[in-house]
C-alpha cells in the first residue's frame, strides 16, 4: 500500500513540476518578447535619428557647395566683365 502511495505522490510531484516548468517557460517567453520589442523600438529610433542627421548633414553640404559655386561663378563673371570693360576703354 505504501508503494502505491509513493508512486501516486511521485506522479503528483512530477505533474506539479511539469506545470510549474510550463508556467516558467511561458513567463520567460513573455519577458523575451517584451525585451525584443523594446530593443526593436530603440533600434528604430536610433536608425531614424541617424538618418535625420545624415539628411541634415547632406543638406548642409549641398547648401555650402551651392554657395561656393555661386560665389565662384559670380566672381568669374564679374572679373570677366571688368576685363572686357577695360578692353573697351
Amino acid at each position: 500500500m505504501l508503494g502505491g502511495l509513493g508512486k501516486l505522490a511521485a506522479e503528483g510531484l512530477a505533474h506539479r513540476t511539469e506545470k510549474a516548468t510550463d508556467e516558467a517557460v511561458h513567463i520567460v517567453e513573455e519577458v523575451v518578447k517584451e525585451v525584443v520589442g523594446h530593443a526593436k523600438e530603440a533600434g528604430e529610433k536610433v536608425i531614424a535619428e541617424a538618418l535625420k542627421k545624415a539628411q541634415e548633414s547632406g543638406e548642409k553640404i549641398v547648401k555650402e557647395a551651392t554657395e561656393t559655386v555661386t560665389n565662384t561663378v559670380t566672381n568669374a563673371v564679374t572679373h570677366a566683365a571688368e576685363g572686357l570693360g577695360k578692353l573697351g576703354q
